[in-house]
């Protein structure tokens, strides 16, 4: 997992480093500053956040595990469903395809994708759309706005962890400073224990400051970061629906379409034009043409 191995490059990096100059590992092992500076970050983010924040961000720290949920190949998946869905609604009509997005776990067409039927987020916001349009009562332009409202919405809910954990990133280097404060308050109050004794008590006060930043910098904003970046790569997703289903709308053919929604996609994930139309052409004549 990538998250892992860039937290043992931060470590391997920093204390390899102060080892090799010399520096005695276990003067950074102060249970004291540790306390006081994740302590004191733990509260300002239960203090910060409200109950659904917290829940929210302690769920995605079991999706960090994944590396690349929504790659080429699911992009392709999902063009594909679409050209597929579109093409028999364009062939037999839009209510060829109703029960199929009324119950998509026990349709045939849906069951060829399985990795899509397994993501409840872009199934329910395929299905919603996909609905609405076979209903024939509303607008595109009104589609369209829905649409781009409801991923606005999604993006805003699904960035809320990022941010917390961000807002905790830039207060550790404060609470460090708070930390190592601490400690000099407390070594300046021993001064009487003499001049060697006092610059042990400073050093290990200065810690805190040393173990605030690279907490932040090194562990929690990268993680917030992280969770960010999947919440851009889902609304891609949503957005490569958008782009496709309101190309149809539009009256553009089903190859068209999906055209449509691959020029929406990031061009690290995105198919060439030969690529998907090869993938076209072999999925129209699996189902028989169009």
């Amino acid at each position: 997992m990538l998250i892992t191995l860039g937290y043992l490059i931060v470590l391997g990096s920093v204390f390899g480093g102060y080892w090799m100059i010399g520096g005695y590992l276990g003067a950074l092992y102060q249970p004291p500053e540790i306390l006081m500076i994740v302590g004191a970050a733990m509260g300002a983010f239960v203090a910060s956040n409200n109950g659904k924040a917290i829940r929210a961000t302690l769920r995605s720290f079991s999706k960090l595990k994944r590396t690349n949920k929504y790659n080429k190949a699911m992009y392709m998946e999902l063009l594909a469903l679409q050209y597929k869905l579109l093409s028999r609604a364009r062939r037999d009509g839009m209510l060829a395809i109703e029960r199929d997005i009324d119950d998509p776990q026990n349709s045939a067409l849906f069951g060829e994708y399985p990795r899509l039927l397994g993501d409840p987020m872009l199934m329910a916001f395929l299905t919603d759309y996909l609905r609405l349009m076979v209903s024939g009562n509303m607008d595109p332009f009104e589609i369209d706005a829905l649409m781009e409202h409801e991923i606005e919405t999604f993006q805003h809910e699904a960035e809320i962890p990022s941010h917390a954990l961000h807002a905790v990133g830039d207060g550790l280097p404060a609470f460090g400073i708070v930390a190592a404060v601490m400690g000099v308050v407390y070594a300046l109050g021993s001064a009487d224990q003499g001049a060697g004794e006092m610059g042990i008590l400073i050093a290990n006060a200065l810690v805190g400051t040393f173990l605030g930043i690279l907490l932040a910098y090194g562990f929690i904003n990268p993680l917030a970061g992280r969770i960010l970046h999947q919440v851009t790569e889902a609304v891609k997703m949503l957005q490569c629906i958008r782009v496709t289903l309101m190309a149809s709308l539009n009256g553009y053919a089903p190859q068209l379409a999906v055209e449509f929604g691959r020029k929406a996609l990031f061009t690290a994930e995105r198919p060439t034009f030969d690529e998907l139309e090869d993938h076209v052409r072999s999925t129209k004549n699996s189902t028989g043409g169009s």
